[in-house]
């Protein structure tokens, strides 16, 4: 079976209301490949990996979080920007992309898939744009936590924790997590009333916050804790389009 592009393009904006969003860059057809479509890959990042793995799986579409164009970014076509964008079109794969409103969909999004991976259901939401989850938990320190996470992720994780060592012992009742690079929704965790914090990177100030207001942040690697929406949603809509979908593990340290 196979759809139109725009049928795809309306079944992902339909899903994800990008419009809802202030963005870094365009969200939904980034780059116009074949005009009908019948498998879809999804995948992490628009990286020239996951085009040429999604090439030789004969893909008609890609679904990614991370996109080929952001803001601010050099605009010129060369070097690995040339690269991506001339597989793409001398195979004539449609390119579709979804940054934030895929880190926010309350079912299929990043931070709801990644709740569901660490057994997390969001009661509230807090920060910038509503993204960040914030749930009820029963951990005996926040060592327990880094080591929740840690084993749930199939990787090794950065706890920093209030007063040091004794700090990771204490209790920890309400755990917040924001999926990525969103260090910088951590003092919002704070003002929420978590007790830990879970997103991908940590930058210098956090480990400094970290100790001085006793909230504990575990910083899990920003594809570890993004690898999960792209597949969830992308598998939803071609469920419910009759397309096939297949998933491409990139494999990425960060």
């Amino acid at each position: 079976m196979s759809i139109s592009r725009q049928q795809l393009l309306q079944a992902f904006d339909g899903l994800l209301q990008p419009e809802r969003f202030k963005d870094y860059g365009p969200n939904g057809l980034q780059v116009e490949g074949r005009a009908e479509i019948s498998r879809v890959v999804s995948g992490v990042t628009a990286s020239l990996a996951l085009i040429d793995a999604a090439i030789e799986a004969r893909a008609d579409a890609i679904f990614v979080h991370h996109g080929l164009f952001w803001r601010g970014q050099d605009g010129r076509v060369t070097g690995w920007m040339k690269q991506r964008l001339q597989r793409l079109l001398a195979h004539d794969i449609n390119l579709f992309a979804y940054h934030l409103p895929l880190d926010a969909h309350p079912l299929w999004g990043n931070n709801a898939q990644l709740g569901r991976v660490l057994g997390w259901t969001s009661e509230s939401q807090f920060g910038e744009q509503a993204l960040g989850c914030l749930a009820s938990a029963s951990y005996p320190s926040a060592q327990a936590v880094a080591d929740h996470v840690a084993q749930a992720l199939g990787r090794s994780v950065t706890l920093v924790a209030p007063g040091g060592a004794m700090g990771a012992q204490r209790p920890i009742a309400k755990v917040a997590w924001c999926s990525g690079g969103a260090q910088s929704y951590f003092e919002a965790a704070i003002a929420a009333g978590a007790d830990v914090f879970v997103t991908g990177e940590i930058s210098e100030p956090q480990a400094h916050l970290a100790r001085e207001t006793g909230v504990a942040f575990v910083a899990a690697g920003h594809h570890a804790t993004e690898r999960y929406g792209a597949p969830a949603l992308a598998a939803e809509v071609a469920r419910s389009l009759g397309l096939a979908h297949q998933f491409i593990e990139i494999d990425n340290p960060a």
